[in-house]
C-alpha cells in the first residue's frame, strides 16, 4: 500500500495485448479507424441487445488473444464486468471459454476496477497470465437504466450517450513479445455521494468521485499534475469536466492542461448529437484499448493517469429515490522501455 488508498505494484504487471469491439455510431466517431472491429448490425447477429453486448466481449478477447499469439489456455484467470443486472453480459458472454471467472461491478469505472484488480492477482504470484474485459451498448443501459428506444422521448444536454463497445486487456507477468504498457500502481477509489439524483446528468454524478482518487492519487504518490503527460478520465462528458475542473481548484489543483476525457473524446458531439458526450463501461475501455494504448506504446506519453469513472444506480434505487453515489479507480500506467 502507498498512502491512504494507493497501490504500487513492486512487480509490475504488463499489458501485452489489448483489442476494442465497438458499434456503428463509434465507427463514425473520431477514432473510428482506431477500433479493431466495428458491427454495422449492433445487434452482432444476435437476438436481444443483451446477447449483443456478450458478443462484443467474446469478440474482444478473441482478438487479444489472437494478437498476442495465445489461446484460451493460456489465462488462469478472468476478471469481467458489464452494467447489466448481475453482469449478464459477462457473465453469458465469458461462459464458453470455461475459465476461472471474476464478475466484477463499478458501473462505468468498471475498466479501472479490473484493471487494478487483476493486476494484483499478477503482481502477486497467484496467476501468470489474466483476462480483463468490460462492456457496455447504447440501447441495452437505456432499457436498463432509463427508457426503452422505442418510447422515443427526449434527452437533455447533460445526458451522455452510453457507448456500444467493449476493451479486452491480457495481462502478464512477464512481458510479450509487444508490450502495450506497464502497470505501475493504482488508486482504489471510495464511494463519493454528493446527493444528487438526475440519471440525465451521469458528469454530476461522477465528478466528485474523479476529483476525489484524482487528488488522492497525487497525495498518494507524491506527485503533480505535470508528472502526467495525461490525466484521463473515462465518461464524464463535457458537463463532467467542468465540474471536475472546478472541484479541483477547490484543493489548489489543476489539471487543466493534462486533462482529456473519453466520453468527450469518442465521439463527435455537434455531428453525432450525442449531448454531453459518451459514457459506459465500454467507453473507457475501448478508447483506452484503441488510443491511449497506442500513444504510450508509440513512447508519445510515458505516463498516464486512466481513471474511469461510475454511477452506482439501479433501477431499484432510482425508483426509490435513491441518490446517485459515484466511483472513481485510478491505474497507472507508463512506457514499456523493453
Amino acid at each position: 500500500m502507498l498512502g491512504k488508498q494507493s497501490i504500487q505494484f513492486e512487480k509490475r504487471p504488463y499489458i501485452i495485448s489489448s483489442a476494442s469491439v465497438v458499434g456503428s455510431k463509434e465507427a463514425q466517431g473520431p477514432m473510428g479507424e482506431l477500433f479493431d472491429k466495428a458491427g454495422y448490425d449492433d445487434k452482432f447477429g444476435g437476438k436481444t441487445w443483451e446477447e449483443a453486448e456478450s458478443i462484443l466481449q467474446k469478440e474482444a478477447l478473441e482478438i487479444a488473444l489472437s494478437k498476442a499469439e495465445l489461446t484460451k489456455q493460456d489465462l488462469q484467470m478472468v476478471f469481467a464486468g458489464d452494467l447489466l443486472g448481475q453482469s449478464i453480459a459477462s457473465s453469458f458472454g465469458m461462459a464458453g471459454y470455461q475459465l476461472p471467472h471474476v464478475g466484477l461491478y463499478g458501473a462505468c469505472s468498471t475498466c479501472g476496477l479490473s484493471l487494478t484488480v487483476g493486476s494484483m492477482a499478477v503482481s502477486g504470484g497467484f496467476v501468470e497470465k489474466a483476462a480483463c474485459i468490460t462492456s457496455s451498448h447504447f440501447a441495452s443501459a437505456e432499457k436498463e437504466f432509463r427508457y426503452p428506444l422505442a418510447y422515443g422521448n427526449q434527452r437533455p444536454k447533460s445526458a451522455t450517450w452510453t457507448v456500444t463497445g467493449s476493451g479486452a486487456f491480457v495481462l502478464s507477468s512477464k512481458p510479450g513479445k509487444k508490450t502495450r504498457a506497464v502497470i505501475e500502481g493504482a488508486t482504489v477509489g471510495k464511494i463519493v455521494d454528493y446527493g444528487i439524483k438526475d440519471s440525465m446528468n451521469m458528469g454530476a454524478c461522477m465528478a466528485p468521485a474523479a476529483a476525489d482518487t484524482i487528488r488522492q492519487n497525487l497525495e498518494d504518490f507524491g506527485r503533480e499534475p505535470k508528472d502526467y503527460d495525461k490525466i484521463i478520465t473515462g465518461d464524464l462528458g463535457e458537463v463532467g469536466q467542468s465540474l471536475l475542473f472546478d472541484l479541483l481548484s477547490e484543493k489548489q489543483i489543476d489539471i487543466t492542461r493534462q486533462h482529456m476525457d473519453c466520453g468527450i473524446e469518442i465521439y463527435d458531439g455537434e455531428k453525432q448529437h450525442t449531448d454531453a458526450g459518451g459514457s459506459g463501461c465500454g467507453c473507457s475501455a475501448a478508447v483506452l484499448s484503441a488510443y491511449i494504448l497506442k500513444k504510450i506504446e508509440e513512447g508519445i506519453w510515458k505516463r498516464v493517469l486512466f481513471v474511469p469513472t461510475g454511477a452506482l444506480l439501479s433501477k431499484t434505487s432510482f425508483n426509490e429515490g435513491q441518490t446517485i453515489p459515484g466511483v472513481a479507480h485510478g491505474v497507472v500506467l507508463e512506457y514499456y522501455e523493453g
